[in-house]
């Protein structure tokens, strides 16, 4: 056993026991155990059950796109800040700032793509299982890995669609045998495989997509794809057996019920299926409130106005800011602000004070002492 063989061994067991559980079933009521019918709708039952078991990562892939979205604006900051820097230290930085973004979000790109990346392995071990019932044509002693025992295995070897179409047989092989009914059969369910795969990525990218989201690189990308994926399934879908081709069309319906459903109740804020949505209940005479459940109207708007009185009075309560004013107009503004000049009082001259008034008896004796020319002379 290869390496691939060994890693999907254990997907190819659980392949075996949904397939022979289903097959049970549909062979209790009454369905022929070898007939192509009974083992196409075992591969249903077999989309039904991982589709139903991978609800839980396809509502965290929702979750995880919406924060993707909600973080677009940072995003574009970060590569704008780094734009035509190509040196080693700039992309460091700029993946250590994005990968800090996602952290802080709880968010990667990679979760909004983990329902594909776990199905794809499935895919893989139908496609082994189909391809190992082949080899039941040069052994008839072969049997699957777990319940697929010789006896099941050859009847899905011999049960043919519509009994015509061997659910192993590929588009090549049919052209080869010149098979012309598995042909069409073939070529109408590729057809419709890429159809439903091509509807389903249209209507994210045209319906739930916020404005701010359809001008990112992302959104560039998914409309690239949503062209280039098509033509991937072209080629692939020729070597695809009938039973791999009717799993995947199943699952892309699945898909695609899926998503109309989640666009219909759950879109994207801001996206145009957003505005459908309350359109469709405002006129049942109910909205969304702000923790995003559907209110009546008259809860709506007490609670529009309840949030309107709490911003105005924290924006009362709030200190003002003042606003800062430049050197040069500060010494502009200086004059006006400190009013008019007051004139300085006079002070008085030099030797003004301590000076005493002379009397009118007589005139002021001289500092020195002596007596004054005027005085009068005693003998």
């Amino acid at each position: 056993m290869d390496l691939i063989g060994i890693i999907l061994w254990p997907l190819k067991w659980v392949v075996e026991l949904v397939l022979v559980g289903w097959h049970a079933l549909f062979t209790l009521v009454g369905l022929p155990p070898a007939d192509g019918i009974t083992w196409v709708l075992s591969i249903i039952g077999l989309v039904i059950v991982l589709r139903s078991a991978l609800i839980p990562l396809f509502v965290r892939q929702i979750k995880s796109q919406r924060k993707m979205m909600e973080i677009a604006p940072e995003l574009r900051k970060v590569q704008e800040k780094y734009r035509g820097k190509k040196d080693q230290l700039s992309r460091e930085a700029m993946s250590r700032e994005t990968m800090a973004l996602y952290k802080k979000h709880g968010t990667t790109p990679v979760s909004s793509c983990l329902p594909l990346l776990v199905q794809m392995p499935i895919f893989f071990a139908l496609f082994s299982v189909l391809n190992d019932v082949q080899k039941i044509a040069k052994d008839p002693t072969f049997s699957g890995v777990g319940l697929l025992n010789n006896e099941l295995t050859q009847e899905f070897y011999d049960a043919k669609l519509f009994g015509v179409a061997s659910l192993h047989e590929t588009l090549i092989n049919a052209v080869e045998t010149s098979n012309g009914v598995a042909i069409t059969i073939l070529v109408i369910l590729v057809v419709l495989m890429i159809a439903s795969q091509f509807f389903t990525q249209l209507q994210i990218i045209s319906k739930n997509l916020s404005p701010e989201a359809k001008t990112g690189q992302a959104y560039q990308m998914q409309r690239i794809m949503l062209y280039i994926l098509p033509l991937a399934f072209i080629f692939s879908g020729v070597f695809f057996p009938l039973g791999v081709v009717i799993y995947w069309f199943v699952s892309n319906l699945w898909t695609m019920v899926q998503q109309f459903i989640v666009i219909r109740e759950m879109p994207t804020p801001g996206s145009e299926a957003a505005k459908a949505r309350e359109e469709r209940l405002a006129r049942k005479g109910k909205a969304i409130d702000s923790s995003g459940k559907v209110v009546s109207m008259e809860k709506y708007q007490a609670e529009q106005q309840r949030l309107l009185e709490e911003a105005e009075r924290a924006r009362a309560a709030a200190p003002k800011r003042q606003q800062p004013v430049g050197k040069q107009r500060a010494k502009k503004q200086a004059p006006k602000q400190q009013g008019p000049k007051q004139p300085a009082p006079k002070q008085p001259g030099p030797g003004a004070q301590g000076q005493k008034r002379p009397s009118s008896g007589g005139a002021p004796k001289p500092a020195d002492g002596s007596s004054s020319p005027d005085s009068p002379t005693t003998s």
